[in-house]
């Protein structure tokens, strides 16, 4: 399961708390726990949705802690490897417009944040959302819409097409 499932949890756990180091601390205490029930991880009807919900609820207990304190780091969100046929000039570009995506998701507030993360970059359908989050339906469209409205706009903002 850590194989399968570490790097996209961290990932996960590192877009709710902002800090690399404290995310993989989130996901090591999700594996920890997820070690302690094993025994009954044969009545879980989907592992990756367990793992999801023990991940989002370990962050949610970090913020809301009292020596939690928010760290933003400068890196980039998402690293992808760039093919050897693009120019320095055009990997640049495409390096710096992904770290301003990433950081203009990541200034999204935490409710448009998790739902836009977990649509376009787990790539979930919109009822795996509802379930992870436990929300309505309507809801999560709803947030996903707003999310989607305010990251066009932070992105005109800082002079990148938010299409």
């Amino acid at each position: 399961m850590m194989d399968a499932y570490g790097e996209r949890l961290t990932k996960l756990a590192f877009n709710y708390v902002k800090e690399w180091s404290l995310a993989q601390d989130v996901v090591q205490d999700v594996f920890v726990r997820c070690y302690t029930k094993y025994d009954s991880i044969g009545e879980i009807q989907s592992v990756k949705a367990w793992l999801f919900r023990l991940t989002i609820n370990q962050c949610k207990d970090v913020i809301k802690s009292a020596s939690f304190k928010r760290n933003i780091l400068g890196g980039s969100l998402f690293h992808k490897t760039e093919g050897k046929d693009t120019s320095p000039e055009i990997t640049a570009i495409k390096r710096n417009e992904d770290e301003v995506l990433s950081q203009c998701v990541l200034n999204l507030p935490i409710k448009y944040r998790e739902v836009i993360l977990l649509f376009y970059y787990e790539e979930l359908s919109l009822e795996e959302i509802c379930q992870l989050l436990t929300l309505n339906t309507n809801t999560v469209k709803t947030r996903l819409r707003r999310g989607r409205k305010k990251l066009k706009t932070a992105l005109e903002r800082s002079g990148i097409d938010g299409r």
